[in-house]
């Protein structure tokens, strides 16, 4: 019998998703955290992109804070919200500077956010306050959700939309804005936000989120491209970006799957993409004509379609999938554990036992 119960079904049928479990302990092997640990935050609390220049950002700091809320790592946690809260939270509102760089001066020379960041921060903190009992770490939480949804969602327009950042993709700043990027929902993060700043409708701009990505498979691969225009009755790839699913649209079926949101019609476009491959690594797709430009070839890659074809059919994860390998780049490595973390909370059957 499975842990859970959820996922009995043979590999091939399609599961329902447990109900999330706790993130605390979602990480529940010490070594594979201390390695990471180790490779990419440093002892002021920084998370070093180790493929991109030694480079910190928004984005990487949120996914750091909740790798140590879901390995209990309280100490870490409050290292990292800490440099976070030093070095990127210089803008007037509460939101972060997406970018600091260690060989420039200023590090941070672009006061623009992420929203993605913006995001991860907030959610991480939601849970951390939970875990730990600590009200600051809520307070802090509630100010950065409440400037998420005044400044950066349109929730007026018929379907709410999420802008990547404060400044640079709303109609009033591009010709063919609104532009969005799929891979910056992070849907298991707005149960958590409407928990804390319950005056945002945030089940109505993940719905928003999910109606999209139906919407936005585009070319015969039918994928979503990294940046979409919004402009007019149907979404297109936007001006000015290559149109390609590549690095950054392979997380949308993470957050598809780890919100619960990982039915089979969800996450068939990726399930088939990743399905058909003939070789090791995720293919960066253009989408227009589905051809395949480069590969992402670092292990911790193969953990999406592990992920999905849990989600979708029930399989069980390879082998491998709970000890990643220590080779990786930070990117790599954090999207395995991420994945890891999700089956954990919410597909625990498949990994078979």
């Amino acid at each position: 019998m499975s842990p859970s119960g959820a996922l009995a079904q043979s590999p091939g049928s399609a599961p329902a998703a447990q109900a999330a479990s706790p993130l605390a302990g979602a990480l529940s092997d010490p070594a594979v955290w201390r390695a990471y640990r180790a490779r990419f935050v440093t002892e002021a609390g920084r998370v070093v992109d180790t493929a991109n220049g030694n480079i910190s950002h928004s984005e990487g700091q949120g996914y750091g804070m909740l790798l140590a809320v879901a390995a209990g790592d309280r100490g870490a946690f409050e290292r990292i919200w800490g440099w976070t809260r030093a070095n990127l939270m210089v803008r007037e509102d509460s939101l972060f500077a997406w970018r600091w760089e260690p060989d420039k001066r200023p590090a941070v020379a672009d006061m623009n956010d992420a929203s993605d960041g913006d995001v991860l921060i907030a959610w991480a903190l939601v849970e951390a306050a939970e875990t730990w009992n600590d009200a600051g770490f809520r307070m802090e939480a509630r100010r950065i959700a409440v400037d998420i949804g005044r400044r950066l969602v349109l929730f007026r327009t018929a379907s709410p939309l999420l802008l990547p950042a404060y400044s640079g993709f709303s109609a009033e700043d591009r010709p063919d804005g609104p532009v969005i990027n799929l891979s910056y929902w992070v849907f298991p993060a707005f149960p958590r936000l409407a928990q804390i700043a319950p005056e945002f409708d945030w089940s109505r701009l993940s719905r928003s989120g999910v109606d999209l990505i139906g919407r936005a498979r585009f070319g015969p691969a039918k994928l979503p491209s990294e940046w979409i225009s919004m402009k007019g009755d149907a979404p297109r790839p936007a001006d000015g970006f290559p149109a390609v699913f590549s690095y950054n649209a392979i997380r949308i079926p993470l957050y598809l799957a780890w919100a619960g949101l990982g039915t089979p019609e969800n996450l068939a476009p990726f399930l088939d993409l990743w399905n058909r491959r003939d070789r090791n690594g995720l293919p960066v797709v253009d989408v227009a004509d589905g051809r395949t430009t480069e590969w992402m070839t670092e292990s911790g890659f193969e953990s999406l379609p592990a992920l999905v074809a849990c989600a979708a059919q029930g399989t069980a994860v390879p082998a491998g999938f709970a000890a990643p390998q220590s080779r990786d780049n930070y990117y790599p490595a954090t999207i395995h554990l991420m994945a890891l973390v999700a089956v954990q909370m919410r597909y625990r059957a498949c990994l078979g036992r």
